[in-house]
């Protein structure tokens, strides 16, 4: 019978995780002849390939790898350029896809070439969350995330798919829907439903995540316009205004005026509780995370303004 969807999973190493989300595609209400899984290993995997190739439950899945460490983005593109299915459904190794994901897409799809569908998110968290948790949680209320979204083939064929130069696992898919939008493809709404469990962290997570920052500038010279309307109106002048101020405290202390130095300090400690403050308003108060917030929001609008002063110069914009 002809294959109908192709479902595509990015994955490196996380075969625990994988499996799962394997174990969701098995159990779909859609007939297991009418989709296809294709499981991309963002390079070489041994530890992954042996985990799926030893299962015989995930025997009709087929499994790739890139051939370096590419990132996510390029991973796709090896996916959905091999799929047999009209219809490419997207999701992540670490979310499950609900037992009727499928069949809702299918009901959906009226025989368009060019169209896409964006479905519902859900985010379980603690309560109260940790900041991490209600980082993870907007994906419930984002646009167009490729932890649950499908295109036809034409469509990404139309666009280029995804822009391989998006290394990391953020922008790559809004840079998708904004290229989708640019070639006035449909993007229709559906109810097929994906849960995103959200893993625990490590501490300090959100300095690390702050790398991210360089595809904003990418994503932004691709599409300045989309980029103000849909994601950011302005840039992130607090977190500059801290920098400019704590930086005074230093050049007041050099040139031997107390009063200027004060005043930075008054400004710099000011501005860094008040962020502070706003990442605990709907957050958790146990202890560790109180000082985890504390100390991370003093680095992270530091990391943020040089990350994205760094792709600001590396893209050119």
């Amino acid at each position: 019978m002809e294959v109908k969807i192709t479902v595509v999973i990015p994955t490196y190493r996380r075969p625990k995780l994988l499996t799962k989300c394997l174990a969701a595609l098995n159990h779909q209400t859609f007939a297991r002849n009418e989709y296809e899984v294709i499981v991309i290993s963002d390079g070489p995997d041994e530890i992954t390939a042996k985990a799926i190739g030893a299962d015989p439950k995930y025997a009709l899945v087929k499994f790739l790898s890139t051939a370096e460490k590419k990132g996510p983005a390029a991973a796709r593109n090896m996916g959905w350029l091999q799929a047999k299915g009209k219809l490419i459904a997207f999701t992540d190794d670490d979310c499950l896809p609900d037992q009727a994901w499928l069949q809702t897409i299918w009901q959906n799809y009226k025989g368009e070439e060019e169209i896409a569908f964006t479905g519902k998110m859900i985010v379980p968290v603690s309560q109260p969350p940790t900041d991490y948790e209600l980082n993870i949680a907007n994906l419930e209320t984002a646009e167009f995330v490729t932890a649950n979204c499908v295109c036809t083939k034409n469509a990404l064929v139309k666009t280029g798919g995804f822009d391989e130069r998006f290394k990391m696992a953020w922008r790559e898919d809004s840079d998708l829907h904004f290229k989708l939008l640019e070639n006035n493809i449909l993007i229709h709404t559906i109810p097929a439903v994906v849960v995103h469990p959200v893993r625990k962290a490590p501490w300090g997570i959100s300095i690390k995540e702050q790398k991210k920052g360089v595809f904003n500038a990418l994503l932004y010279k691709k599409h300045p316009q989309l980029y103000r309307q849909r994601i950011k109106s302005q840039p992130s002048w607090k977190y500059y205004l801290i920098v400019l101020l704590f930086t005074g405290i230093f050049l007041s202390l050099i040139a031997g005026s107390n009063p200027a130095a004060i005043c930075c300090a008054a400004g710099w400690l000011i501005l860094t509780l008040d962020f502070c403050r706003k990442r605990l308003a709907k957050t958790s108060r146990a202890p560790m995370h109180l000082l985890e917030m504390l100390i991370t929001s003093m680095i992270i609008p530091f990391l943020s303004v040089y990350w994205q002063i760094y792709g600001a110069i590396k893209y050119r914009i």
